[in-house]
């Protein structure tokens, strides 16, 4: 007995390496930590009522951007290992078996478990209120999006320390994710956690697009939607059409592994060309549907740091769009080398060459809009700024991919790693990172240190260019992606050496800016007029942060830039805007459903993983009887009384 338990525990818990070890530690350590802590200060019904069973968008947007940033710090703990391991020829830091986990992880929690996440929260801290709504279309579908999200999340990072990573790639191309060549549990992880939050992501896509349709406040013609709530349009049409792929493609390939099916097993008739071609039709648009939100980022804050009215609105919204339609016509160019033949390997690279068109129209937007601007270099506006340079860069080397025969060269080597880094750095973490500095005083109603703030971007900045920069020289030398040693013999060492230096120089940028938060939570800049950066929309004409209705009244819009002009006309003398009498507001309840039923998923996912039955049948149970509970519970909903709407507004300084 004893010897079957030891053997059962040496198959389900990784062991045999120091850093797993740690791994272990660490992950008790913090599970203590918190636990001391909330018992300590008697915060579970807190964290009960305010948190796991909110669905108010705010606190969903927090609850998101959280998430995001421990997965930016996971993520980059796996760059840095990587970066460790290549430092030198003939490192021994990392396994060869470790290090293809590492790089498995590593990308897929940096796009989707980091920047879905992170842009998932800036949409629902900005958008409902940028359009003067009260809450999203669908208050509880956003709760269970972001519970699908975490759980589907923490089943993908469990296989850290239990069953052992996936390490097909961060795509998993067949037959390497067969079970043939990963017969373990890691692929099976892979397939689940990202099933599991890719459902969730659906949802979102779906309900910002009806609430972007349909909760506009009155006179907000579509020539007057704000140009992020654009690019979440966007980007959520990107979402609906390209996340069904992915899960299809997940679908039958755990198929292949949990029945036998033979979709992508050529022995068995089937092509794993065909899973290439299904992973890209979503993997490029997902490029796409992570830097369309970005770019609405940059139009509001170089708006807003240039006090003018952004150049070009139209032309803009007319780019975002024809990007998230183009997006789904080259898909190809990611293996220009794998014999699809010349006519094809031509359509794709035209078509790659004409979707940057709308790209580059947006940078002359940008520029131009700062053109004789009033220009204030905050952090948002820096980190906007250093976004142009790096983002034509990765362009230019993208249009430089989508010549099919110059691909025969790139293809595989590290001038694509420095590429796609400095697309998704310089386009995406960039843009996100300008919107959180951007919002944050919105969420929490003070403001980001900014001497901090501006170290922990010079070192960022000059970390990214130390880090990627030799990666485009090495690539072209002919070092591939993904080998984990090289000999002394390549030529290689330098330019390895100077990227790892630049790697921990943003790790060092990432501490920065916990410190930053950490300094500014203790320190405190109170915002007390609710619009500290003399902005542009809607969002900035409420309190900081905003109330759990938004907006005590329905705001009217007449004008693109409402509140910008709302200000001007009242520094021109003119009379505010008459406000509508105050009425009961009608709010979504509370519900522990989501909640409940995103870990009957997880409990579905990991009983799946391991190919237990009694463990993932209960789970479908639970998610059957989640649904049912929901579809019978017709309290959900109540009304703020106008008492305490008054009481609420009057504490913000406000009168109504």
């Amino acid at each position: 007995m004893i010897d079957q338990i030891k053997d059962f525990a040496s198959w389900f818990f990784v062991s045999g390496d120091p850093l797993i070890y740690g791994a272990d530690v660490a992950i008790a350590l913090t599970t203590a930590a918190i636990i001391f802590v909330l018992s300590y200060f008697g915060k579970w019904g807190w964290l009960w009522r305010e948190w796991l069973t909110t669905v108010d968008h705010k606190r969903v947007g927090i609850m998101y951007i959280i998430a995001a940033l421990l997965m930016l710090f996971r993520g980059g703990v796996d760059a840095l290992m990587m970066r460790t391991q290549l430092v030198f020829p003939d490192m021994k830091f990392l396994s060869p078996e470790h290090y293809n986990e590492v790089f498995t992880t590593h990308g897929v929690i940096m796009i989707l478990f980091m920047a879905m996440p992170l842009m998932f929260g800036l949409f629902n801290i900005a958008v409902p209120l940028q359009l003067g709504a009260r809450d999203v279309a669908f208050p509880f579908l956003n709760s269970l999006s972001f519970w699908l999200f975490f759980f589907g999340a923490m089943l993908f990072n469990m296989s850290f320390v239990i069953g052992g990573s996936p390490n097909g790639g961060w795509l998993s191309y067949p037959p390497l994710s067969e079970l043939t060549g990963s017969p373990g549990v890691g692929e099976d992880f892979y397939i689940w956690g990202i099933q599991v939050s890719g459902i969730g992501s659906l949802m979102t896509g779906i309900n910002f697009i009806v609430t972007i349709v349909k909760m506009r406040a009155p006179g907000m013609t579509w020539s007057r939607v704000p140009i992020f709530t654009w690019s979440v349009l966007s980007s959520c049409i990107a979402i609906i059409v390209a996340f069904p792929v992915l899960t299809v493609t997940l679908a039958l390939l755990f198929l292949d592994r949990f029945l036998g099916a033979h979709f992508f097993t050529m022995d068995g008739g089937g092509n794993a060309m065909m899973y290439v071609n299904l992973i890209w039709m979503w993997g490029h648009p997902e490029v796409y549907i992570v830097v369309l939100p970005a770019f609405g980022i940059y139009s509001e804050v170089v708006a807003t740091f240039s006090k003018k009215r952004l150049f070009g609105y139209g032309s803009m919204v007319f780019a975002m769009l024809s990007i998230s339609i183009m997006a789904y016509f080259t898909w190809l160019h990611h293996f220009f080398t794998m014999g699809s033949g010349a006519n094809v390997n031509i359509f794709f690279a035209i078509s790659t060459m004409i979707i940057a068109i709308p790209t580059g129209v947006k940078i002359f937007n940008w520029l131009f809009t700062m053109f004789r601007g009033r220009i204030s270099f905050t952090t948002p506006m820096m980190w906007t700024l250093a976004f142009i340079p790096c983002f034509v860069v990765g362009g230019m080397t993208g249009v430089m991919l989508s010549v099919a025969p110059a691909d025969f060269q790139f293809h595989n080597s590290y001038f694509l790693i420095a590429h796609f880094h400095q697309v998704l750095i310089g386009g995406v973490a960039f843009g996100y990172f300008a919107g959180l500095y951007y919002w944050w005083p919105k969420m929490f109603g003070f403001k980001l240190n900014e001497t901090i703030g501006k170290w922990a971007f010079w070192i960022w900045n000059i970390g990214f260019y130390v880090c990627f920069m030799p990666q485009y020289v090495v690539g072209l030398d002919g070092m591939t992606r993904r080998i984990n040693s090289y000999g002394w013999d390549t030529g290689w060492w330098a330019m390895n050496f100077t990227s790892t230096i630049g790697g921990f120089l943003m790790g060092i940028g990432f501490l920065f800016q916990v410190w930053q938060i950490a300094h500014s939570i203790k320190f405190m800049e109170k915002d007390t007029t609710g619009d500290p950066w003399g902005a542009r929309t809607l969002e900035w004409s409420i309190p900081s942060p905003a109330p759990l209705y938004n907006f005590a009244t329905t705001p009217l819009v007449t004008d693109r830039d409402d509140w910008w002009e709302e200000k001007e006309r009242i520094a021109a003398g003119k009379m505010p805007k008459e406000k509508p009498k105050l009425e009961p507001i009608h709010m979504p309840k509370n519900s522990p459903i989501p909640f409940i039923q995103s870990i009957c998923w997880f409990t579905v996912g990991f009983g799946l993983v391991f190919h237990w039955l009694w463990i993932a049948i209960p789970g479908f149970v639970g998610i059957a009887l989640t649904l049912l509970a929901h579809s019978f519970n017709y309290d959900t909903d109540y009304y703020i009384p106008v008492d305490e709407i008054r009481q609420t507004e009057a504490k913000a300084g406000r009168g109504v």
